[in-house]
């Protein structure tokens, strides 16, 4: 059985810095908190738990120490407590650039009047932060099928930093037509349309997709619907061992990618896993 890996599988520059960061932080200051997970890799988070790291669900409970902002950042009133105590809480920032562009384009379509359709899973903790920063003040949707009807006069399109460009594209031609001016800035990561543009190519060209990343990951999400809609035979795993479980009957190639999230390591052990099956 043949193995293909994507070039562009696994952590992302994003991911990578807030890891280092997080690591050269507990390194120096030992006990850390995190709002949330800092990544969403279950099994990275729980190394980084081993050596430390504490992840809360509510930042008042924070009165002194260390806070590690994670990749996906916070909302605005959180990053207002963690200002108002900075006497008492030592603040690390790991918040990705490309979120940080997505939040800064934000209060720029908000100050200048835009009506702002925002592109992306309203449940996702990126978009929570985001859209905080704005009051809220946004259509968010998650198919360009769910934008109203309405005619608008101006209006600002923005995205989730990893949703498909595909959608980006479609929802702009759509608002197109209802609006007199439209705004478009394109946030999604371009290492994330990088990895979506492999992994498609990728599906064309194996009898079986193997995406390996935390499943409630969004861009690795992103990267198993693409493959999916190409090679039927797609599996969205978290652990290298899930392979365990899978049919490999008839399968003379396959393909390997892996979402933002997943360490290189990690990579590796499936490929070894897979290679082991042949054996």
């Amino acid at each position: 059985m043949e193995i293909l890996v994507a070039r562009s599988a696994g952590f992302c520059y994003g991911v990578r810095r807030a890891i280092k960061i997080a690591e050269e932080t507990l390194k120096n200051d030992g006990l850390s908190y995190t709002l949330g997970p800092i990544i969403h890799n279950p099994k990275v988070v729980k190394e980084l738990c081993n050596k430390g790291l504490k992840v809360i669900d509510d930042i008042k409970k924070i009165k002194k120490g260390t806070v590690i902002i994670r990749s996906h950042g916070i909302s605005k009133n959180e990053a207002e407590y963690l200002k108002k105590n900075q006497n008492n809480i030592k603040t690390v920032d790991t918040t990705c650039p490309f979120v940080t562009k997505a939040r800064n384009l934000l209060e720029i379509l908000k100050k200048e009047r835009y009506k702002i359709f925002f592109l992306g899973d309203k449940e996702h903790p990126e978009v929570k932060g985001l859209l905080s920063y704005i009051d809220g003040d946004a259509i968010v949707f998650l198919n360009p099928d769910e934008i109203p009807d309405n005619d608008f006069k101006k209006v600002g399109l923005i995205s989730q930093t990893t949703q498909k460009i595909e959608l980006l594209k479609t929802s702009a031609e759509k608002l197109l037509q209802k609006s007199e001016e439209l705004r478009i800035f394109n946030t999604i990561c371009k290492t994330t349309f990088v990895r979506q543009k492999e992994a498609l190519e990728m599906s064309k060209k194996v009898d079986m997709m193997i995406v390996l990343g935390g499943k409630n990951s969004s861009n690795t999400k992103k990267l198993a619907e693409i493959c999916k809609a190409v090679q039927n035979r797609t599996y969205h795993i978290e652990e290298p061992d899930e392979i365990k479980d899978i049919d490999f009957n008839g399968v003379e190639k396959v393909g390997i990618t892996a979402g933002a999230s997943t360490p290189k390591e990690h990579i590796l052990l499936l490929v070894e896993n897979l290679k082991k099956l042949q054996i």
